[in-house]
C-alpha cells in the first residue's frame, strides 16, 4: 500500500507539474553547451539570434498595428471634441450615408430579385418585346382557333366515315333480302305450279298475287339500294373535301407551330403570359436598378463629403469612418468601438511587452555567453555584428 500510494502521489505530483508548466516562459540553459565546440557554440549563438530576429518580426507587425489602433482611438477623442456646429454638418453626413446604407441593404435583401442573366437578355430586347408579346399572343390564339377547326373537321370526317360503314351494312342487307325475296318468289310460284297441275286447281289469283307482291318487295329492295348507293358516293366527296380542307388547316397548323417556336426561341419563354410576366418583371427590375444606381451614386458623393469634413479637422485617416457613420450618430455604437479598441491594444501592448523582452533575454544570453567565455567573445560579438547589419 505504501508504494502504490507513493506512486499515485508521484504521479499526481507529475501531471501537477506539467499543469503548471509555463509555455510562455523562454527558458536558457547553456549548462550542456560545450563552448569549446565551435560548431555548438555557433549553433546556440545563431538560435538566441533567430529568436531576436522572431521578435523582431513581430514587433514590427505588432507596431504598426498598435499604432492603427492608437489612432482610430485619437481620431474618435478628436471627432467627439468637435464644435456643436461642425457636429452637426457631420451627424447630417453620416445620417444621409446611413439612410443610403439602409436602402441599399433593403435592395440586396429583396427576395425573387431577376437574374442578372435575365435582366440584360430583357433589356437588349427591349425594344421588341412588347411588339413579341402581342405577336405571340396573336400566334397562340391562331393556334387554338386551327386546333378547334380541326378538331371539328375530324368530328365530321368521323361522323362520314361511320355513316358510310352504316350505309355499306344497309346495301349488304337489302342484297340479302333480294335473295330471300326471289327464293320466295320462286318457291311460291313452284307451289302454284304443283297445284295448278297436279291437283287441276284454279291458282290464276295467286299467280298475280305471288307476282305483284314479288315485284314489289324486290322493286323496293332495289330503290332502297340504289338510294343507299348514290348517299354513298354523297359521303365520298364529302370525305374528300373534308381531306382537303384538313390539308389546308394543318398547312396552317404547322406554319403557326413554327412560328410559335421561333418566338418561344428568339424571347427564350414558354408562352406569352410567361413573356409579358418577365416584361413587367423587367419594368420594376429596371426602375429598381435605376434608383439603386441614384442611391450609390449619392453614396459616393457623401462618403467624399464626409471624407473632406473630417480632413479639416486633426482625423489621421478620414476614409475609415465611411463604413462607421452609425457610430458618429450613436453615441452608445461608438463607446463599444472604443471599448473594442482599448481591449485590442491592450492586448497589442502585451504582445509587445513579450516579444520586447524575448529580444532582450536573448541578447542578455548572448551577453551573458561572452562574458562568461571572453576567449570567444570577439567571434561572438561578430556574428551580433554581422546580424544587426543584415537585419537593418
Amino acid at each position: 500500500m505504501g508504494f502504490l500510494s507513493k506512486l499515485f502521489r508521484f504521479g499526481s505530483k507529475r501531471r501537477r507539474e506539467e499543469t503548471e508548466y509555463d509555455w510562455d516562459e523562454i527558458v536558457y540553459d547553456h549548462s550542456e553547451v560545450d563552448f569549446t565546440d565551435e560548431e555548438q557554440r555557433s549553433r546556440y549563438i545563431t538560435n538566441c539570434l533567430e529568436q531576436i530576429a522572431e521578435a523582431s518580426k513581430e514587433l514590427n507587425l505588432l507596431n504598426g498595428e498598435y499604432s492603427l489602433v492608437t489612432s482610430y482611438l485619437t481620431d474618435m477623442e478628436e471627432i467627439e471634441a468637435l464644435p456643436e456646429e461642425n457636429r452637426q454638418d457631420l451627424n447630417h453626413v453620416a445620417n444621409r450615408l446611413l439612410v443610403l446604407e439602409q436602402e441599399r441593404k433593403q435592395y440586396f435583401d429583396k427576395k425573387n430579385r431577376m437574374k442578372d442573366s435575365d435582366y440584360f437578355r430583357m433589356r437588349k430586347q427591349e425594344d421588341e418585346v412588347q411588339e413579341g408579346i402581342v405577336k405571340l399572343k396573336e400566334a397562340e390564339s391562331y393556334s387554338k382557333l386551327v386546333k378547334q377547326d380541326m378538331q371539328r373537321l375530324d368530328r365530321e370526317r368521323h361522323a362520314y366515315e361511320y355513316r358510310k360503314k352504316e350505309l355499306y351494312t344497309m346495301q349488304a342487307n337489302l342484297r340479302g333480302m333480294a335473295v330471300i325475296f326471289i327464293s320466295a318468289l320462286v318457291a311460291c310460284l313452284l307451289m302454284l305450279a304443283v297445284l295448278q297441275f297436279g291437283f287441276q286447281m284454279d291458282t290464276y289469283v295467286g299467280y298475280f298475287i305471288t307476282v305483284l307482291a314479288g315485284a314489289v318487295a324486290i322493286t323496293v329492295v332495289c330503290v332502297k339500294y340504289i338510294d343507299a348507293d348514290r348517299e354513298i358516293l354523297t359521303v365520298e366527296r364529302a370525305v374528300s373535301k373534308l381531306i382537303q380542307l384538313q390539308n389546308k388547316v394543318k398547312i396552317r397548323y404547322v406554319n403557326n407551330k413554327k412560328l410559335l417556336e421561333y418566338y418561344y426561341i428568339k424571347y427564350s419563354t414558354k408562352s406569352a403570359d410567361e413573356l409579358e410576366k418577365c416584361w413587367q418583371t423587367y419594368q420594376e427590375e429596371k426602375e429598381e436598378r435605376k434608383q439603386f444606381a441614384e442611391a450609390e451614386a449619392k453614396t459616393e458623393y457623401f462618403q467624399h463629403e464626409l471624407v473632406k469634413l473630417l480632413s479639416q479637422f486633426r482625423v489621421s485617416d478620414p476614409t475609415r469612418w465611411i463604413n462607421q457613420a452609425s457610430a458618429l450618430l450613436d453615441p452608445r455604437e461608438m463607446v463599444e468601438i472604443r471599448h473594442e479598441l482599448i481591449l485590442r491594444r491592450q492586448s497589442l501592448r502585451q504582445q509587445l511587452d513579450y516579444n520586447n523582452d524575448v529580444a532582450q533575454t536573448a541578447r542578455k544570453e548572448i551577453m551573458a555567453v561572452a562574458k562568461e567565455h571572453p576567449q570567444y567573445g570577439a567571434e561572438i560579438m561578430e556574428m551580433v555584428d554581422r546580424y544587426d547589419r543584415e537585419s537593418s
